[in-house]
């Protein structure tokens, strides 16, 4: 009878992987050693392995240039990061290093456009591409940096009151695109996105608005799905839908020479994950060279906005079990030092599932388990009826310390939790540390931020 952790995972998962293996009876990840950083830095902590978001920026620039080789596509493709994913400074400069462009979502995003130029990160070439529903400070900022010689700031029209706002306030030409308001996947609670323009209503605004203005001039069509890039007939209806509009305004508005088709590359969540990149990139640019052929017009230059595939796989936490709570005879739970709803809301807020591993005692027996946080919520968990594994780690002991880590947690969990704020029940945002590689590759740690101090959150709440 198989009995330790380690051959429960040799018989049930596809381990190890390009990103974890064991050594000497630990987990690591990108070949870091992780006890090493927990007895450098402590729990609870999270960490952002650096080079992985340049890894796979390259990886997407990689199959799409494939995927136009083999389709004899003629025009080019830009790899653009959506900054909402994550707007730390250090995954901005790192994403930048690759030859990309930006995708913003409000005026916020603008001030770090501003401030990336101010340290010299780019010039006043850098492609920006502005989306979202525009307050009047989003418009005002947008059009400010057009003003001032930044030409390559495509703001998406989101609804028709935008254009009119920025032709008041900007002073030259400049190029903007519209975004289609795709339906939503037959289970979404709403037919239609409340984001962009009808996709009946594209061609009539544009030959009543654009297509005599003086300034703008309609460059990208703009069309996003909620629920990523996936080999669906939902997806692929939508993108034909997309395609049609495409064509048709190409042949009354051959300026249009862009297409961007959003975000949505999936990352790991599962160490059985099985996506194939090469073959979506390929039939998606297979799939628009055809149509534009059979509809006579020129392909268009292909656009992504990749968010949390740039930098959900670079991040992790990582937590102590401190204690173990038998409810009942079947219920274990398994605590940890800090709370998921604090650190990883998108577990209770959309049950969202996350690579998870203990870091020591490989060679341990195993249990199976809950994960209980540390607040007063019952809804401060993480089990297998939330998801669709059961819980299996060592078994837990009062003298030998047991460490897990949840992994690819780099996107979106930082802004929806509110990095360095009041946390439910006031638990501390933990540690934050950053890990890259010198010239020798050898790993570079640094402390990004201290874990929150109490003094700290109680003068928040006016202590």
């Amino acid at each position: 009878m198989k009995i330790k952790y380690s051959e429960l995972i040799d018989q049930t998962l596809y381990f190890p992987t390009e990103e974890f293996n064991v050594a000497d009876n630990t987990l690591q990840f990108h070949d870091i050693p992780l006890m090493e950083v927990i007895e450098q830095f402590g729990t609870p902590l999270k960490f952002n392995y650096l080079p992985k978001i340049s890894m796979n920026i390259q990886r997407a620039k990689a199959w799409f240039k494939e995927a136009f080789e083999i389709n004899d596509y003629k025009k080019s493709y830009r790899y653009c990061y959506c900054t909402k994913s994550s707007h730390f400074a250090f995954v901005l400069e790192e994403a930048l290093k690759n030859d990309i462009s930006l995708e913003t979502s409000s005026a916020y995003d603008i001030d770090i456009v501003k401030s990336l130029y101010e340290k010299g990160r780019f010039d006043k070439n850098v492609e920006v591409i502005c989306n979202g529903f525009k307050t009047d400070d989003y418009l005002a900022k947008i059009s400010d940096l057009i003003n001032h010689g930044f030409e390559n700031i495509t703001p998406i029209l989101d609804n028709y009151r935008e254009l009119d706002k920025l032709t008041e306030s900007i002073d030259r030409k400049f190029n903007i695109g519209i975004r289609i308001a795709a339906e939503e996947e037959p289970k979404f609670e709403f037919y239609t996105s409340r984001l962009g323009i009808g996709y009946k209503d594209i061609i009539p605004y544009y030959s009543q608005k654009i297509a005599d203005h003086p300034n703008a001039r309609l460059k990208m069509l703009h069309f996003f799905i909620n629920t990523g890039i996936k080999d669906t007939a939902y997806y692929w209806n939508e993108l034909y839908k997309c395609l049609r509009v495409y064509a048709r305004l190409k042949k009354i508005a051959p300026e249009v020479d862009s297409l961007n088709i959003g975000g949505g590359f999936p990352i790991k969540t599962s160490l059985n994950f099985d996506y194939d990149y090469q073959y979506m990139v390929n039939e998606i640019v297979s799939q628009i060279k055809k149509f534009c052929l059979e509809e006579g017009v020129e392909e268009p230059n292909i656009y992504t906005e990749f968010g949390s595939f740039t930098v959900g796989e670079s991040g992790g936490h990582l937590y102590k079990i401190i204690s173990q709570k038998r409810q009942n005879d079947r219920e274990k739970w398994n605590m940890i030092d800090s709370s998921f709803m604090t650190t990883l809301p998108d577990t209770w807020a959309i049950s969202r599932k996350f690579i998870m591993l203990p870091i020591n005692r490989w060679e341990d027996t195993y249990e199976r388990v809950f994960l209980g946080g540390l607040t007063c919520d019952s809804d401060d968990y993480y089990n297998s009826e939330q998801h669709t594994n059961a819980i299996y780690l060592p078994t837990f002991s009062d003298t030998r310390s047991l460490y897990i880590g949840f992994f690819n947690t780099g996107a979106y969990q930082e802004t929806i939790g509110g990095y360095g704020g009041v946390h439910h029940c006031l638990m501390p945002q933990p540690k934050h540390i950053l890990i890259d590689k010198d010239e020798e590759g050898n790993f570079v740690y640094t402390v990004f931020r201290e874990e929150q101090k109490a003094e700290d959150v109680l003068k928040l709440l006016g202590y």
